[in-house]
């Protein structure tokens, strides 16, 4: 008996063994780049590669190949991400727990790269997921959210997802032109570093197994931004044939040269530097650079305000500027969307976005204390507002809903599809509204922002904190990333498993929404929109 509970036990540990989840060690999963050979290792079949060197750059210049290695570079886990103008150093419980961020370790030398794909040598040319994280364009990294690992998408679809780190805040985007050719490109450094990661990924993406002239760009929220700023960008032809833009519509405007310029001059104010002491700002230490620049920012809103200037967004910050240069258009010009016309726009938002931060005290609110707020913001236009709401959402029934519907972000995504759908000879454009709602915390978070990378990454069981990770999420996500992969495949997200999405017009405006059942349907809250911009 004990002869045989033995032999029983040592077959159950061979069949662990044989079938073993992840291979690691010196030789395996190593393939080439153009800088040298890298080592990731394999999980449930999926090979893994993470903060490899994508290219190196001084503080201030532009981004540069990186330097050749000796030997395989161990590329195991995340590399390092950008400094934070304010790092974290405490966090509100209930969202963190939401959310479960990983923040990573600071770096200047932050331009790393990591990839997910099925196989390196079966010599097929897979599509190319290149994922570009939010957190606008202050902070943020690949490796952030849990909803951002590539491995079930890339499994799922066949396909090899990147995802990758880059400038961010003063050190890629202080304008430092008019103190000479030097630094003729630091005012959109972030950007360039995106291109840099593009080009290397053209370069040695065949040898993870992917298609280089096959590149779909998607990020979220900022991520979105820019991934219409690459879509305006010169430098940038080429390097994708497609676009995902996720929340990222709500920045339709940059700042010019001259608004840029006196950020920079402001910053050596307030450091005490002039222009010939500009060379001192590459050795400043961070925090020093970064609070002088936080002052300078408020500086020079402050002076926009009262030349009676536009200031793009809620306050001055940091993003990427019209140099003429390397971005010579306005991001929703006519030049920008002609100059773009030949790739394929997939874009939408999510129903609440961040509302339900903004009105969380409410969200068990009685309908009379609804009504009561709606009146003290709208006045006179209250009656109107509840109309448009219910126009837009007919089947809402809690008495928060009134009030947490995103006029933020979905008007700026209405626009793109437009502006972009009305190019002559264009390449299609589709249009989707998340509108799931979460059951989290008795539904207080609905449909807020981000709830729907989850879904697109195929990454619910990572995700259960902010899904709930009950079935109908698993069938959705399935939905959704199917629909990702096959854009990503062949510029159109149609399948079997949602009802006929048709290109977007201005005219017809069909929508994706995507719920526990999925339907398309045209737009609905223009009167809403509308009531909002005069407001």
């Amino acid at each position: 008996m004990k002869k045989r509970f033995f032999i029983a036990c040592m077959l159950s540990i061979f069949a662990q063994v044989a079938a073993q989840s992840i291979q690691m060690g010196e030789n395996v999963a190593v393939t080439t780049t153009e800088s040298g050979k890298v080592r990731g290792f394999i999980h449930n079949d999926t090979y893994i590669y993470k903060g490899m060197p994508y290219a190196q750059a001084e503080r201030f210049m532009p981004p540069q190949a990186p330097k050749n290695w000796e030997g395989i570079r161990s590329s195991l886990t995340y590399g390092p991400v950008a400094p934070l103008m304010q790092p974290t150093t405490s966090v509100i419980d209930e969202g963190e727990f939401v959310f479960n961020h990983d923040w990573g370790y600071p770096n200047e030398d932050c331009l790393r790269a990591n990839v997910w794909t099925p196989s390196i040598s079966d010599g097929k040319k897979r599509p190319v997921l290149f994922w570009i994280h939010g957190g606008g364009f202050t902070a943020g990294s690949s490796q952030e959210l849990p909803s951002y690992d590539g491995e079930n998408l890339s499994k799922k679809g066949d396909v090899v997802v990147v995802s990758i780190n880059h400038r961010l805040n003063v050190l890629g985007f202080l304008d430092l032109s008019a103190y000479g050719k030097k630094y003729k490109s630091s005012a959109n450094l972030s950007i360039l570093d995106l291109v840099a990661a593009l080009k290397w990924v053209k370069t040695n993406i065949s040898n993870f197994g992917g298609d280089p002239n096959n590149i779909t760009i998607f990020g979220q929220s900022g991520g979105g931004a820019k991934v219409n700023t690459l879509m305006a960008m010169p430098k940038a032809k080429g390097l994708f044939q497609k676009a995902i833009n996720q929340s990222g519509s709500f920045r339709m405007a940059m700042l010019e040269k001259t608004d840029t310029q006196a950020i920079a001059s402001e910053v050596l104010t307030i450091l005490g530097l002039n222009g010939s002491q500009v060379d001192s700002l590459q050795k400043i230490p961070f925090d020093q650079l970064s609070a002088a620049s936080s002052k300078a920012l408020k500086i020079v809103e402050e002076k926009m305000k009262a030349a009676g200037k536009p200031v793009i967004g809620f306050g001055l910050s940091w993003g990427p500027s019209r140099d003429g240069e390397d971005l010579p258009y306005q991001l929703f010009s006519k030049e920008a969307f002609e100059f773009s016309k030949e790739i394929p726009l997939m874009l939408g938002t999510v129903k609440n976005e961040f509302t339900p931060f903004m009105n969380a005290r409410l969200y068990n609110a009685s309908e009379a204390q609804i009504m009561a707020k709606i009146k003290e913001q709208y006045k006179d236009k209250a009656d109107t507002f509840v109309t448009a709401v219910k126009k837009a959402y007919p089947n809402d029934t809690n008495p928060s809903d009134l009030l947490s519907i995103d006029t933020m972000f979905r008007p700026g995504a209405v626009e793109q599809a437009d502006l972009k759908s009305s190019v002559v000879d264009g390449a299609p454009v589709y249009m989707y509204l998340f509108t799931w709602q979460s059951p989290i915390f008795n539904g207080k978070y609905k449909a807020m922002h981000c709830m729907e990378l989850p879904f697109v990454f195929n990454n619910i069981a990572r995700c259960e904190a902010m899904t709930g990770g009950g079935k109908e999420a698993y069938v959705l996500a399935d939905i959704m990333s199917q629909a990702w992969i096959n854009f990503a495949k062949k510029g159109d997200p149609n399948h079997d498993g949602l009802p006929k999405w048709p290109n977007y017009t201005s005219a017809s405006t069909p929508t994706m929404h995507f719920d526990n059942t999925c339907v398309v349907q045209p737009q609905k809250d223009k009167d809403l929109f509308d009531l909002m911009g005069g407001e």
